[in-house]
């Protein structure tokens, strides 16, 4: 472990595009710094006041490292490098150059589409009992949400998410971090209309089922099925 006195200096930020900036800043520090897997990163406060930057910002960067498999919380204790980066090597969020809702929803939904399917199928084969419980939560959740409300985008985004962690392949989530703010478009009441892809609901139950029951091949189709409700109602509500 390295003392705090021998590591790099943080230097405060301009008020521009905080998370990329600080994400780079920190990415940066911790090359600089020499931080190996295991050495502790500074508390929330010292970054906070290193950078000049909210605690919002500083939980967003670091829950956007945990994601990426960078870091690790722990509690009582501190967050901890689990591999070396640099600003070179972290993975920036990828985004469209387009203000046209319509083409980034389309264009997101076909990488969205290849994901997706490919994860309900290795969820349908590599799930247990604890991730059946949590998946079924979730839908549980949306299904209370959406019949109460007539719509669940946060419920229904949990719930995908649960199915990415029934992959255990620690990639689908990092891909979906890198894609975060494309993809939460889906749930964020796209056109103004909270009705989007409200067809698709029932077909988040016939998923889970496919995957309780282990059958990739369904688990597939299930998820196509959503995402064909999704691309019409994109292509409909956008006319």
């Amino acid at each position: 472990m390295k003392h705090t006195d021998a590591r790099a200096a943080l230097m405060p930020l301009p008020p521009a595009d905080r998370a990329q900036q600080v994400t780079a800043a920190l990415a940066d520090y911790i090359q600089r710094s020499n931080l190996v897997p295991g050495d502790r990163l500074p508390a929330e406060r010292e970054l906070m006041a290193a950078l000049a930057v909210g605690r919002s910002t500083i939980r967003e960067v670091i829950r956007h490292f945990q994601a990426l498999g960078v870091v690790e919380a722990r509690k009582g204790s501190g967050t901890y490098l689990l591999r070396a980066i640099s600003g070179t090597t972290i993975h920036m969020p990828l985004s469209l150059e387009t203000t046209h809702l319509r083409d980034v929803l389309l264009k997101t939904l076909e990488v969205r589409r290849g994901i997706e399917a490919e994860a309900g199928m290795v969820a349908a084969r590599m799930r247990t009992a604890q991730d059946l419980t949590v998946i079924e939560e979730k839908l549980d959740e949306m299904e209370r949400v959406h019949l109460s409300k007539g719509t669940s985008g946060p419920e229904d985004l949990a719930f995908h998410l649960a199915i990415y962690d029934a992959t255990h392949n620690p990639l689908f989530k990092q891909l979906l971090e890198q894609m975060r703010e494309a993809f939460e478009r889906f749930w964020d009441k796209p056109f103004d209309r909270p009705d989007f892809a409200r067809r698709s609901f029932p077909f988040h139950r016939t998923l889970f089922n496919a995957i309780a029951a282990q059958d990739p091949e369904a688990a597939r189709t299930e998820t196509l099925k959503i995402l064909a409700i999704v691309e019409e109602d994109i292509k409909e509500m956008s006319k």
